[in-house]
């Protein structure tokens, strides 16, 4: 089946956050109780058919924020030869692992992963001796710390989007919404539309064991913490137990 049309109704709950009452999230129901997973070397087809291999890696990850490549810095500098392929091409003329190595600057001057070979430096070819996939990825499962802690911010957050959005009460008072939904192809702009392949849409990759809010809570509960991730949970079951039309998203199988 072809990826599903961007437009169509889901399921929505707003909560205020347990752990600050001035903060109020907006979840998308019908995407976390959805069978997607990631099906990278898989059956993904990668963003951009002359690279399938690659899945979304292609144009590097860019960094949120300064803490953010500093949190991934740790750990690339705990990579070896037998974790990342690309590594000699991270290192200065004297041998050394360096920064700029690995970190460049797009045309708008933001900082994000190098591009080599046509994806992410830290992308693993197939066939590599490093093993194929990303290795910040492999250095986590090998150290058996989840990927949240390794991995660049987009790079485990995809493709679950969390946004933010000051709303005014016809009362005068205001808050913060937070929004935790599907970061489907929308969400990176106008090119976002131009990408040959996008998974969150595909029927190939809604084949998941469990559904979004349990298979990803790590990365969830990372993004709201653990106060609303409850909240949520509690919500993604009673939502599931309605059999409501709008429980199912409509590239799960099942709907």
């Amino acid at each position: 089946m072809p990826e599903v049309d961007l437009v169509f109704p889901r399921a929505w709950i707003e909560f205020e956050d347990p752990a600050d009452p001035d903060q109020v999230f907006r979840c998308d129901l019908t995407w976390l109780t959805s069978g997607w997973t990631c099906i990278f070397g898989e059956g993904c087809q990668g963003i951009y058919d002359t690279a399938p291999d690659s899945g979304c890696c292609t144009l590097g990850a860019h960094f949120s924020d300064r803490d953010d490549e500093d949190r991934v810095k740790v750990w690339v500098d705990r990579l070896d030869d037998a974790h990342w392929h690309h590594r000699d091409q991270a290192l200065d003329g004297r041998g050394r692992l360096t920064r700029k190595g690995w970190v460049e600057t797009d045309a708008d001057g933001a900082r994000k992963t190098r591009v080599v070979d046509g994806a992410c430096i830290f992308h693993n070819p197939r066939g590599s001796a490093a093993g194929y996939g990303c290795a910040l990825h492999g250095l986590a499962l090998d150290r058996d710390v989840h990927f949240v802690e390794t991995k660049p911010d987009v790079c485990w957050q995809l493709p679950i989007r969390r946004t933010y959005r000051d709303v005014e009460r016809p009362d005068g008072t205001t808050y913060l919404e937070v929004g935790i939904e599907e970061y489907d192809r929308r969400g990176w702009g106008a090119g976002g539309h131009d990408l040959d392949w996008y998974c969150s849409g595909n029927t190939e990759a809604h084949v998941g064991a469990e559904p979004v809010y349990l298979s990803n809570a790590v990365e969830l509960v990372t993004l709201m913490g653990q106060p609303a991730y409850d909240v949520l949970a509690a919500a993604c079951e009673r939502h599931l137990r309605s059999r409501s039309a709008l429980a199912l998203h409509p590239a799960d199988p099942r709907h």
